[in-house]
């Protein structure tokens, strides 16, 4: 038996309450056999369950929130009276609300996809507020909470190594999401423009809020709770459930345990640790180079291609996208490796967006965008599984520091929205040059982050301490009441 797994069995508790104290996870762990039948037989059922739910809820939380860029090239601007600074800041309100609620908001109920849906939808009818530019007010605190709740519940179900893939397949939804945006753009700009007398663009707000609602709606009925509450779970279920990401050195938050950090032990933990902020800079760096995604289409008719084709002609980069992430996820996932393949993967993007700032060959750039995004799109699922790795108790410290570090990271596209305006076309040079910065910065701090920790050992704040002592007295207990 390892030292960590001796570790976790003095410190269980020996009635576990998730199970109504009929459960001794102690004896528990101790008969616990890792990769049996039944186990697999579980961890397919929960896949079945969990996985299609979200990866459908979050391609279509990706559609809605890049469309704007579709909509640009479709005549948004123009019906709207918008200049580059407008459209800008159209951008910019969604991330400022996106940050103010992230971390008190995290949350994948389906409610929060119904406002998603019918605040999209609102957006074709009456798509502009007089007074702050007339440009779409995109609703970010309606689901700020969505991506790290999603993270959180993840780590909720599944063992470290078996995190990797899994998120990747969730965040392939986002990357599959440009090329099904581009491809139904691209339809809707070509076949019910100005129907009813509504314009295409609109029709792209109206058409998939609608079809975010409808999802939101099933939703209700399919997705999984936490492990130690499923109604879906048979009792033996949530218990081999718990134990294996016990056994597996997994803390899983539960609702009913007394033992856990409140949310604001929780922030003063992750603010506390300098842990937070490497990983912060790292994410803030990425999702500042990842604002390409609104441009893409802008981008693709600066390279000579028309409305439709431009939006037709995103599907490849996407696609592509999609196999360099999925490949880079199960790679990094089967040698338990994060580091390298997160700086691989950034340089590789870097390396392009320099090719870009250089050359103005249209199929060269062509290519480069292929490489950038690509980099772009397999660097953020790994950076996060990474740090959810390394901070990773307790549960509660997990879920608000990936909160706070998206949501600070996402604020970047603040600047990042205002790195393409139409003044630069058709070469966009000081775009692909602070991409290009931005990206190399990141795959440094990468480089870097292992060395930094091996040299700073993490703070640790008086509640967490004070929680592992209830924990270690727990276990004290358990021994001296077996014995």
């Amino acid at each position: 038996m390892t030292d960590e797994r001796t570790l976790l069995l003095e410190n269980a508790s020996p009635k576990n309450s998730v199970f109504g104290g009929d459960v001794n996870i102690q004896e528990a762990l101790q008969k616990d056999i890792p990769e049996t039948d039944e186990e697999k037989k579980l961890l397919r059922k929960i896949d079945l369950r969990l996985m299609p739910i979200i990866w459908v809820m979050y391609i279509l939380n990706f559609v809605d929130r890049t469309n704007i860029g579709n909509a640009k090239i479709a005549g948004m601007p123009g019906d709207l009276g918008l200049d580059d600074s407008q459209f800008a800041w159209a951008l910019s309100v969604f991330f400022v609300g996106y940050l103010m609620m992230e971390v008190p908001s995290f949350d994948i109920s389906p409610s929060y996809h119904v406002g998603l849906g019918c605040s999209q939808c609102c957006h074709g009818w009456y798509p502009y507020l007089q007074g702050i530019g007339r440009f779409p007010v995109r609703p970010g605190c309606i689901e700020a909470g969505f991506f790290p709740g999603v993270l959180y519940l993840l780590y909720c179900w599944y063992k470290p190594a078996e995190i990797g893939k899994r998120f990747a397949i969730f965040f392939s939804a986002a990357v599959l999401a440009g090329a099904f945006g581009g491809l139904l753009a691209g339809a809707i700009t070509q076949k019910i423009a100005d129907f009813h007398g509504i314009s295409s663009w609109r029709w792209l707000f109206i058409i998939e809020g609608v079809a975010t609602v409808c999802v939101a709606i099933v939703a209700k009925f399919i997705l999984f709770d936490f492990p130690s509450t499923s109604p879906t779970l048979s009792l033996e279920e949530r218990q081999l459930t718990t134990v294996r990401l016990l056994a597996a050195g997994v803390e899983s938050s539960s609702h009913h345990d007394g033992n856990r950090l409140n949310h604001w032990q929780a922030f003063v933990a992750t603010v506390s640790d300098y842990r937070t902020f490497l990983f912060m800079f790292i994410c803030v760096c990425i999702i500042g180079a990842a604002t390409i995604q609104f441009f893409i289409p802008t981008i693709t008719v600066a390279l000579g291609y028309e409305t439709v084709a431009a939006q037709y002609m995103t599907i490849p980069i996407y696609i592509i996208a999609a196999i360099f992430l999925n490949i880079a996820a199960v790679s990094a996932d089967r040698l338990q490796e994060r580091r390298w393949h997160v700086t691989i993967s950034l340089a590789l993007a870097c390396s392009a967006a320099v090719v870009c700032v250089i050359v103005t060959n249209p199929i060269v750039r062509y290519i480069m965008l292929c490489f950038v995004v690509s980099g772009i799109w397999t660097s953020i699922p790994l950076v996060f599984a990474w740090m959810s790795e390394i901070i990773n108790i307790p549960a509660e410290k997990r879920a608000v520091c990936l909160a706070l570090v998206n949501s600070v990271a996402n604020l970047s596209s603040v600047f990042g929205s205002r790195l393409w305006p139409s003044s630069t076309a058709p070469h966009y040079t000081f775009g692909w040059a602070v991409t290009a910065g931005c990206l190399g910065f990141a795959a440094v701090t990468a480089v870097l982050i292992p060395v930094v920790l091996k040299s700073i050992p993490p703070y640790v704040t008086k509640a967490e301490r004070e929680l592992q002592d209830r924990k270690d007295a727990m276990g004290a207990d358990a021994q001296s009441s077996e014995a």
